[in-house]
C-alpha cells in the first residue's frame, strides 16, 4: 500500500513537472515607439514577447517513435533468417532496452531543434516587430533583432529538448525499478504530454468563457456603463 503511495505520488510530480515545462516561457521585452498625442507626447508600452521553451510540442516525440519503429518493423521479417536482425528487432521494439531509449533520446534532441527552426522564423518576427514600431531595448531592429531572438531560442531548446527526451525516456526508467509494463507507460512519453496539454487547453478555454460571461452580465447590468459615465 505505501508502494502504491509512493508511486501515485511521483506520478503527480511528474505531471506537475510537465505542466510546469508546457506553460514555461521566456519572455524577451518589447518597447514601443514613442507616440505623438494632443497635449505631448506619451511614451510607448513595454510588452513582452513570449517564446516558449517547448515549442516542439510533442512532435519530436512522435517523429522520433516513427523512425524507431521502423528498424524493429523490417527486422522483424527477417529476425527468423538472421541473429543480427533479431537483435535488432529486440532493440528497437522494447523500450526497456538502454540501446533505445539513448537512441530515442538523441532523435528527440535532434528532431527539436529542427522542428523550432522550422516553426519559428526569427527573421518574420524581427519584420513584424519592425512594422509594429516595436523593439527590443538595446538591440537594433532588422537582422541584429533576429540574430538576437534565435540565439535565444537556441539556449532555450536545448533544456527544452533535454527535458522532452527525459519524459519520454521515463516509461523505460519506471520499468527497470520494478513497475510493470502497462502501469510504466503512465510515468511519460506523448500521452502524458499530449493528456497535459488538452488538459491546460481546456481550462484555457473555460476561463476565456467564464471571463466572457462575466463581462456580459457587467454589461447586461449596466456597471459598465455607470463607470464609464461616470
Amino acid at each position: 500500500m505505501l508502494l502504491f503511495i509512493l508511486e501515485l505520488l511521483l506520478l503527480f510530480l511528474i505531471v506537475m513537472a510537465v505542466v510546469m515545462f508546457t506553460q514555461a516561457v521566456r519572455k524577451v521585452p518589447l518597447q514601443y515607439a514613442k507616440q505623438m498625442a494632443t497635449g505631448g507626447v506619451y511614451s510607448g508600452k513595454r510588452q513582452y514577447l513570449p517564446l516558449k521553451l517547448n515549442s516542439a510540442g510533442v512532435m519530436p516525440i512522435i517523429f522520433s517513435q516513427v523512425i524507431m519503429f521502423l528498424p524493429a518493423l523490417v527486422a522483424n521479417f527477417f529476425s527468423n533468417k538472421s541473429e543480427t536482425m533479431a537483435a535488432i528487432s529486440r532493440v528497437f521494439g522494447d523500450f526497456t532496452t538502454w540501446q533505445y531509449n539513448l537512441a530515442f533520446s538523441i532523435l528527440i534532441i535532434s528532431f527539436t531543434y529542427f522542428y523550432t527552426a522550422v516553426s519559428i522564423n526569427p527573421l518574420q518576427i524581427a519584420d513584424d516587430l519592425k512594422r509594429s514600431s516595436s523593439f527590443i531595448p538595446g538591440i537594433k531592429p532588422g537582422k541584429p533583432t533576429a540574430a538576437f531572438i534565435d540565439d535565444i531560442l537556441t539556449r532555450i531548446t536545448l533544456p527544452g529538448s533535454l527535458f522532452l527526451a527525459i519524459i519520454a525516456v521515463l516509461p523505460g526508467f519506471a520499468y527497470a525499478l520494478g513497475l510493470s509494463k502497462s502501469f510504466s507507460k503512465f510515468f511519460g512519453g506523448t500521452s502524458l504530454l499530449i493528456m497535459v496539454g488538452v488538459v491546460l487547453d481546456s481550462v484555457q478555454q473555460i476561463e476565456s468563457y467564464l471571463l466572457m460571461h462575466h463581462y456580459d452580465h457587467m454589461l447586461e447590468s449596466g456597471s459598465l456603463q455607470e463607470k464609464y459615465q461616470a
